[in-house]
């Protein structure tokens, strides 16, 4: 038997096959997050928002339960050095309001029914977020990961680069 060969990914142009297969990876997607929960008995929130901005979300117990234990997590490795670091602290509370502000405007409007300007505009703030966020990680490791920092900090931009280049 031949082995499989590596199916290059690429964006789906015809808009139909894009939804069924948007469609079939979600489903395969939350199977998966319910397995891991009931298999593993993790805790575990999922949230994906289609490509028509519609929200749909998994939790194995409650998503805000849960957001709020990742920052409870989160919050003990900022001390740096004996101290905290309030820069990232601001930048932790501006990336909530912006993710608070995308969530709210994707409740609000239908992605749909929004003009090419408005969507252009969510994309750049998503870019953005998703840029500042990358950049602020991998400075996190840099701080905290000692020797194998660089190899991560490299694999960091790495990843940054290809999601900025689609």
């Amino acid at each position: 038997m031949a082995p499989r060969g590596r199916v290059e990914l690429r964006r789906i142009e015809d808009k139909a096959s894009r939804q069924v297969r948007f469609s079939k990876r979600r489903a395969g997607l939350f199977k998966k997050a319910f397995e891991l929960a009931l298999l593993c008995d993790a805790e575990v929130a999922l949230l994906v928002f289609s490509p028509g901005g519609k929200l749909y979300e998994y939790s194995s117990s409650s998503i805000e339960d849960t957001y709020d234990r990742y920052h409870q997590f989160a919050g003990a490795g900022r001390k740096v050095n004996g101290h905290n670091n309030d820069n990232r602290d601001v930048a932790a509370s501006d990336l909530q309001s912006r993710l608070k502000e995308i969530a709210t405007w994707s409740k609000q409007n239908n992605a749909e029914e929004s003009d090419a300007n408005e969507l252009e505009k969510l994309e750049e703030l998503l870019t953005n977020a998703l840029r500042n966020t990358k950049a602020k990680k991998m400075l996190a490791k840099e701080n905290n990961g000692g020797a194998g920092a660089s190899t991560s900090s490299q694999m960091l931009l790495y990843s940054a680069e290809r999601a900025t280049d689609k």
